[in-house]
Parts: C-alpha cells; sequence; structure tokens
C-alpha cells in the first residue's frame, strides 16, 4: 500500500450489515417491506416538479449563498418558523448571508466542523443517542468526539461545538424549550458553537408540539433574541419529498455563516440554479407539507398500533419525526434479535446500535413506506405476534 495513504479513520457503512436480513426478508412471500432507511417514497409535488421544469435554462454559475428569490423565501420560512430576524434577503451577499443553501443536510451535518476551521485540536459533542454522521463530521478533522445526554447540559464537558437534535433521529425525542435554552447558555458559557439540526420540525406528533410547533433553537426566547454562536440546519427532503433534490438550508449567526460561505465558494458546493427555484416554491407553498404530514400521521397511527398490539414497545416519548422507537419490554431480545425477528416477517429495520451504544436494544422503524406497505407490516406483526412467538 502507498505508505502517503492513511488510514481515513471511518468505520463501516452501518447499512451494509444489513444485508443479510434483507437476503432474508426476501423469503417472504409477500415480499419486503423495508422500514429501514427513512427515504421518502411518495411523488414529490407537482407544484415543485413545474418549477424544477420550468428552470432549466441554467447556463451561468449560480450564487452559492442562493438567488434573491431564494433569499426571500429562505427568509420567509425562518420568520414563519419563529426564528429571530436573520436578514434583509436584498443585504445577502457571500459576505453577509445569515441563511444558505446546502447540497442537502448530510453534507451539511459532515462537513461542517471543517468549515468552520475546527481541527483535531478540538473536541465536539454529540448527543449519546444520535444520527452517525455528527460523529462522521468530527472523524473527517480527527477532532475528539464525545457523547453526551442532551438533556443533561450540567454534565458536559468542555468543547468546541456541540450537537443538538430535536426532533431527535432515532429517537423522536423533542427538546423542551427549558432544555434548548439550556444548551445556548451552556455555549455562551464555554464560548462553544451550537449546532440544531431540525431537519424533522414540520413533523410534531404529540402535544404540546402539535399546537406549538417543534422549538428552533434560533427561537427568540430560545437564543434570547440573538443567533451568536447557533447554526440552524434544515432538510426538504421530508417535508416535501425532495431527497433526490439535496435541497436544504443552513440558518444563523452571521460570523459563522460567512466562514462556511467561504469555504463552500473556494470549493464550489453550490446548489444548482434549478433546484435554487425548485426550493424556493417549495419554502413557500404550506399547502404539499400539509398534505404530506397527514401521510405520514395516518401511517404512524396504523404502525404504531400494530406494533403495539404485537406485544413490543413503543417509545411513548417519540413525539416528532419520521420514526418509532421499539424494544422488548421483556428485555430478552436486543436490537439484531428485533432486526431478525422483523426479517423474519419479510420486514427490514434499523438495529439501534447504528446510533451509539446507549441504543443496542432498539430498533429504528421508519414510517417512509408506502400505505400499502404499512398495511403489510401491520397485518404481519399482529396474526401470531411478538409476545407470544418470543416466549416459545
Amino acid at each position: 500500500m502507498n505508505a502517503l495513504l492513511r488510514p481515513l479513520n471511518l468505520p463501516d457503512f452501518p447499512w451494509d450489515s444489513l444485508e443479510p436480513a434483507r437476503a432474508r426478508a426476501a423469503e417472504h412471500p409477500g415480499g419486503v417491506c423495508d422500514l429501514s432507511i427513512g427515504t421518502p417514497v411518495d411523488p414529490t409535488p407537482t407544484i415543485i416538479q413545474d418549477a424544477l421544469a420550468n428552470s432549466t435554462n441554467a447556463a451561468g454559475y449560480p450564487r452559492v449563498e442562493g438567488t434573491l428569490e431564494l433569499q426571500e423565501a429562505m427568509a420567509l420560512w425562518a420568520s414563519k418558523r419563529g426564528m429571530v430576524p436573520l436578514q434583509s434577503p436584498r443585504e445577502a451577499t457571500a459576505q453577509s448571508a445569515a441563511v444558505i443553501p446546502t447540497i442537502g443536510s448530510k453534507e451539511a451535518v459532515a462537513w461542517l466542523p471543517f468549515e468552520l476551521g475546527l481541527t483535531s485540536d478540538d473536541t465536539i459533542l454529540v448527543p449519546e443517542v444520535s444520527y452517525p454522521t455528527y460523529d462522521i463530521s468530527a472523524r473527517l478533522i480527527r477532532a475528539r468526539c464525545i457523547r453526551v445526554d442532551p438533556e443533561r447540559v450540567d454534565t458536559w464537558p468542555d468543547a468546541s461545538l456541540v450537537w443538538v437534535n430535536s426532533p431527535s433521529n432515532p429517537t423522536g425525542h423533542v427538546l423542551t424549550r427549558e432544555k434548548s435554552h439550556a444548551s445556548v447558555q451552556w455555549a455562551r458559557e464555554k464560548g462553544a458553537i451550537v449546532v440544531s439540526d431540525e431537519c424533522y420540525a414540520a413533523l410534531p406528533w404529540q402535544a404540546p408540539f402539535t399546537s406549538e410547533g417543534v422549538p428552533s433553537l434560533l427561537d427568540r426566547d430560545i437564543c434570547d433574541g440573538d443567533p451568536t454562536g447557533i447554526i440552524v440546519l434544515y432538510s426538504l427532503s421530508k417535508q416535501s419529498n425532495l431527497a433526490g433534490y439535496r435541497a436544504a438550508l443552513m440558518a444563523g449567526d452571521r460570523d459563522l455563516i460567512s466562514r462556511v460561505l467561504t469555504v463552500r465558494r473556494h470549493t464550489g458546493m453550490i446548489l444548482p440554479a434549478p433546484i435554487q427555484h425548485a426550493m424556493a416554491v417549495a419554502l413557500t407553498d404550506t399547502d404539499h407539507v400539509e398534505h404530506q404530514h397527514a401521510l405520514y400521521g395516518a401511517r404512524r397511527t396504523i404502525l404504531k398500533r400494530a406494533l403495539e398490539d404485537a406485544g413490543l414497545c413503543v417509545d411513548p416519548h417519540s413525539a416528532a419525526g419520521l420514526y418509532l422507537w421499539v424494544s422488548d419490554p421483556s428485555g430478552r431480545m436486543n436490537g439484531w434479535d428485533l432486526v431478525d425477528w422483523f426479517a423474519e416477517r419479510g420486514m427490514i429495520v434499523a438495529p439501534g446500535d447504528f446510533y451509539g451504544e446507549r441504543s443496542t436494544n432498539f430498533v429504528r422503524v421508519s414510517l417512509t413506506a408506502t400505505d400499502e406497505c404499512i398495511q403489510s407490516a401491520a397485518r404481519r406483526l399482529i396474526p401470531d405476534g411478538f409476545a407470544s412467538a418470543n416466549s416459545r
């Protein structure tokens, strides 16, 4: 091997380890019902498809900070979300933007510490049960990564950056306004940056979030009217079925966004112009978001009831998002045992250890499947039930 090829310091891609379960599930006479990866399956709304089709004449290079149209749409969306005013869109330049488009939110998560100038000398905190790419973002710059309880700010060690994720992937837990405010206070006391991944915020299921909305870290009361030291990420993949468009945004502290934008300009990380127009349309249309919320809500009701009727435990604190956090109430089966149990019934779910050592007894069950698949999964769950099968 070339001596210059140092180890990448990256783990194996976790989803590859599900291949044996996929093969077992494929043997089911009803076919595979994939409830593992949360990829949208519903059509991209026609209004967005039309916007993309009507903007294909894009000969010039697009603006990294977003077109004026997109800047206005992102600012309006942020205002409706309850965020502090970030700037006038017409003032948004490559030197002053406080909200910018990104090529999906996973890319933004993975590269953000690098774009902010963090190095191997820094420490990054991630939730103890969380989306794996937070850890990857630290590994890419060889920083120290420490897992922490997102609700126990008093236990957090000193760090340069902390990730919070509300609603959480995979658990669906939502941080209260008080807990969110505490994370902002901690970051300011420590001189740290706090980054809030809020890509599931449009999907609340339980009170008070169904009426009040999921709190943003840039909510005036949570950040005390000041975005300093805060970055919020959001994605249209879930609310608008735009995973294939890679349309997302980053908002917050203007100085921090400016640092990020400088790197993105130098490296050509630009959302294509047709996608920018489609994204602007998606952000300003609320009807399709409400329609998609209703679809997922119906699927969630069916699947949650079937899982509970089968004798499985669904985390009662899963208040928002696209997943159900499921375990064996007896404690006899761990996450991989449950993966096998589901696979025998033609279903694929994600084991909890994908998301941290504290979640090895859980599986994540996704709502991102067709109505037919969800109904089929419910029928497969209920006939013999988990409790009876597990007692034999």
